[in-house]
């Protein structure tokens, strides 16, 4: 938890303050049992209603001031808490906006918001705790014992044996419930994710009537949770009833023997109540503490995950020499941004440990700057593997991969990806206007510049028919638009960037062949001198490219033009005809 101690730096002041308010309290509260002694002892006792007043003018007087102390504590060290938590959770954001594809791969995204809001809080509930209960519970035991000391040292010493039972206890609740506690956060990292992956699938899980798997598949993690919660509780809870029996014995052991000492005049009345009004707050302080430990124990733990995400270091980053060359161009050749010559150097890369099984082998391949090339082959062929290594979304396991002649680890990544527009597989849109999603790269865009970028994704039509238009506000992933509308939406976001490169991976999947056609025919005439590579699943999509590229296991298969293909590459040949065999199908 020291590493976390950075995040509190911003608030010193009140890091500062809050303690010394908190002890200013605790000195009025430790001054109170004394204040009343006096009164039984010179007021009552002596029959003086003077010493009464007086005194208990005093003891007013003194809880004012505390009052006071503590009001500006609980200000002060709710600044200091809420502070820390915002910036905690802030640097948590922009360390995982740093994370690479394959950082991600290790991380559910559940687990991710589990510690970036419920391990936070943990985190900021003990910031405060430390500042405010902390201080004054460790206070408030340590004055007890000396006011008791001052009080009658010989009655004190009971405390020799109920402070060290008290200590021993909280030791040993502590030991049991730090892994406790990290279990239960763990457990509650697959209730988020197991709820994460309903809601987003929702429409999946009702169109295959699944609700009923879906409702077993959260029941079971949401009782593993429970249980493993309960252990807890069931840890903690032991500790209190011991001790409350510590404390218990040590009220009737200090009215027993101070009884007898009172009875022997040795000891006045009013210092027996004081006495006893001391050991009381000692030991509920003590037992204070206790809880308090159990809260530290499952900070710790929180601490342990929230640091897990701050140390995991970026799979991908900056080589010290990193090319920072590329010019802002906006698809103007020669003298700023890219050319768009792609190489793949012997490539072979797998996801994960480097002992994974590849799932690209020995690729060589060379795309010359301003082609369009189409890729093909089966599910699990690789397709997606190969495009993503030339943003650098992974980085390459052997081999080498190059844009106009300079390896990709050799440039600035931000700049790469800056001149390269990417159309993913899977359609991702945000909550906000449709505007704002098209020109998510390249905020700055003009309205011109917007609607002609959705003209050449065939989505302009459908957009001036929505209510608002482009100022339409699309729900969570564009929940209130169909799959077709969604990819042309995200084809218009990479086309505004203007990219020197452009990958469409599978993004006209959920559109009609006239539209895709038509798509086709608009990014000739808008992205000409863009090197573009297109992934399909329909041959009729890349048929007119200047060159197709055929995947098989990993492996590249054959390359060559439409008729080429057909002349030499079995595999091709296969895939051409289940896809007419298909249309017939369709067709008959």
């Amino acid at each position: 938890m020291g590493r976390l101690a950075v995040y509190l730096k911003p608030y010193r002041a009140a890091v500062l303050l809050a303690p010394l308010l908190m002890i200013l309290e605790v000195c009025m509260d430790l001054l109170q049992p004394r204040l009343m002694a006096s009164i039984v002892n010179n007021g009552i006792m002596e029959g003086d209603l003077s010493a009464i007043w007086a005194t208990g003018m005093l003891m007013i007087g003194a809880a004012i001031i505390g009052l006071i102390g503590g009001f500006g504590c609980t200000v002060y060290s709710s600044k200091a808490a809420l502070g820390f938590g915002a910036d905690l959770r802030l640097s948590l954001f922009r360390k995982v906006q740093t994370y690479s594809f394959d950082n991600l791969d290790r991380f559910s995204a559940g687990s991710l918001v589990t510690r970036l809001t419920g391990d936070v809080v943990q985190l900021q509930n003990m910031v405060q705790m430390s500042l405010r209960m902390f201080v004054r519970d460790i206070s408030l035991t340590v004055g007890s014992i000396v006011m008791m000391f001052m009080l009658n040292a010989r009655l004190a010493l009971i405390l020799v044996i109920i402070v060290p039972l008290l200590i021993l206890i909280l030791v040993v609740l502590g030991r049991f419930a730090a892994p406790l506690f990290g279990r239960v956060q763990e457990r509650l990292d697959k209730v988020n994710t197991v709820l994460q992956e309903n809601l987003s699938g929702i429409r999946v899980v009702k169109a295959f009537v699944r609700e009923r798997f879906e409702r077993s598949r959260f029941g079971r993690a949401n009782t593993d949770y429970l249980e493993m919660a309960l252990k807890a509780a069931r840890t903690i809870a032991l500790g209190m009833p011991l001790m409350m029996l510590v404390l218990n014995f040590g009220i009737v052991a200090v009215i027993w023997f101070g009884g007898i000492s009172t009875w022997d005049s040795d000891f006045p009345v009013g210092n027996l109540a004081a006495f006893i009004s001391y050991m009381t707050q000692m030991l509920f302080a003590m037992m204070a503490l206790g809880m308090q430990l159990v809260m530290f124990s499952r900070a710790k733990a929180s601490a342990d995950r929230v640091n897990e995400v701050l140390e995991e270091v970026p799979g991908i980053a900056d080589r010290q020499s990193a090319k920072d060359e590329i010019r802002e161009g906006h698809g103007q050749k020669q003298e700023s941004g890219l050319q768009g010559s792609i190489t793949f150097d012997n490539v072979t890369f797998a996801y994960g440990k480097e002992e994974a099984a590849p799932v690209l082998k020995d690729i060589t391949l060379h795309i010359r700057a301003g082609e369009t090339v189409g890729i093909l082959g089966a599910t699990g062929s690789g397709k997606t593997s190969l495009v993503s290594l030339i943003p650098r979304l992974y980085d390459v396991t052997e081999g080498a991969v190059l844009i106009d002649g300079v390896n990709v680890k050799d440039m600035d990544a931000r700049q790469l990806r800056s001149r390269i527009g990417m159309v993913l597989q899977q359609a991702v849109l945000f909550t906000g206007t449709i505007r704002d999603n098209i020109r998510f790269g390249r905020p700055e865009a003009t309205e011109e510049e917007v609607m002609e970028a959705a003209r050449a994704a065939q989505a302009h039509d459908f957009i001036m028919k929505l209510p608002a238009g482009y100022d339409t506000e699309l729900g969570q992933r564009g929940v209130n638009l169909s799959g077709g509308q969604k990819q042309r939406i995200s084809i218009a976001r990479a086309l505004i960037l203007k990219p020197d490169i452009l990958i469409l991976d599978d993004s006209t999947s959920a559109v009609d062949l006239t539209t895709e056609a038509r798509i086709q025919q608009a990014l000739g005439r808008m992205m000409e001198g863009c090197t573009r590579v297109v992934i399909a699943q329909r041959i009729s999509s890349v048929e007119d490219a200047d060159r197709i590229i055929v995947l098989e296991n990993g492996a590249l298969s054959a390359i060559g033009t439409h008729d080429e293909l057909m002349r030499t590459s079995s595999v091709y040949q296969e895939i051409y005809a289940s896809q007419q065999r298909k249309e017939a199908v369709s067709h008959g």
